[in-house]
């Protein structure tokens, strides 16, 4: 936990929060702090700063607060992923949150099995818990946008090509196309499939959205390699 991050409901006074979960227990079996002691903290959704801990107790901490500085930039994109086996999906949300996306849109795909979208990880209180890991690995405090679209082709024909206009619209898929640009310098849209890519059908509907084909090279990544890899190119 590179940053404690607070909850509106840790408040017990403009400067002062009191800690009695998960975030105390790192505290005290992994930061090992004591009274006196400063950490760097974030309130969810504002500013960073830094916070001295006035009580340390076995049930609870309370800590004085000062915020100052606002979070590091977002990356000027906008991901669209094809849901991804359950347990992948954990670590791609903590991914995309460490790395700084701003919204990440989940979408059905052929190649998508109807199984995935019972998986637990998809409960709103899931998806926040692991975007908060994220964002206390890269010391941000701005939770991404989520969105759920299960219905794939009403998504892309509709709404997709509102959101790629004035972008740079990309379908990240293996094959005979042109190698992902680097160092961007403008709003991208991205789309990333499945283990095993898009099918053809799925890149011609995202090319008439806007998105054109690109590739990183001749090996098949997994879905959170492909996410990782293609944004440090794109960005």
């Amino acid at each position: 936990m590179n940053l404690l991050l607070l909850e509106e409901a840790d408040f017990i006074a403009a400067d002062r929060v009191v800690l009695r979960d998960r975030r105390l227990t790192h505290m005290q079996e992994v930061q090992r702090v004591a009274v006196g002691d400063r950490l760097r903290v974030g309130r969810i959704g504002g500013l960073l700063g830094e916070a001295e801990v006035l009580r340390l107790e076995p049930g609870e901490a309370e800590l004085r607060v000062s915020l100052h500085s606002p979070p590091p930039a977002k990356l000027p994109l906008t991901l669209i992923l094809a849901v991804p086996r359950p347990k992948m999906l954990r670590r791609v949300f903590q991914t995309v949150a460490t790395m700084g996306v701003p919204r990440l849109i989940l979408v059905n795909s052929y190649r998508v099995e109807k199984s995935f979208w019972q998986t637990p990880f998809l409960n709103p209180e899931a998806i926040r818990e692991n975007l908060i890991l994220g964002l206390e690995q890269a010391r941000d405090s701005v939770l991404p946008e989520v969105l759920i679209e299960k219905r794939f082709k009403p998504f892309v024909e509709d709404r997709l090509p509102a959101l790629a206009q004035d972008t740079l619209g990309l379908v990240g898929h293996p094959g005979d196309f042109p190698p992902c640009p680097r160092a961007v310098e403008q709003p991208v849209t991205l789309a990333i499939g499945p283990e095993g890519g898009w099918i053809p059908y799925e890149v011609d509907l995202l090319a008439g959205a806007g998105l054109q084909p690109v590739q990183l090279g001749a090996r098949i990544l997994r879905v959170e390699t492909a996410v990782t890899a293609l944004l440090a190119r794109l960005f």
